[in-house]
């Protein structure tokens, strides 16, 4: 399911425009993004908890010439912890 199709399925479930869902969702992205860039979280409960967290720097092997190292800088990556209603409701 991409992003397209959940907006109609919210749309038909709450009998609201399909556009203004859309908006909605965009939203909730932009907003998202917008706290894990701050070094925040966001916690939905029961459902789960989206982190940023850092990836330290360190040395890698090129796949092309194995003999060779290349050094991968220090990125920071989003995370997500599935709550425990999530994960009941997939048992």
């Amino acid at each position: 399911m991409n992003k397209a199709d959940l907006a109609q399925k919210v749309s038909e479930k709450l009998n609201l425009p399909k556009r203004q869902v859309e908006d909605t969702l965009n939203t909730l992205l932009d907003v998202v993004v917008e706290q894990l860039k701050n070094g925040g979280e966001v916690v939905l409960t029961g459902f789960g908890a989206f982190t940023a967290k850092k990836r330290a720097a360190r040395q890698g092997v090129n796949p092309q010439n194995p003999s060779q190292k290349i050094q991968i800088p220090a990125v920071t990556v989003p995370k997500f912890k599935a709550g425990k209603g999530l994960k009941d409701a997939l048992k």
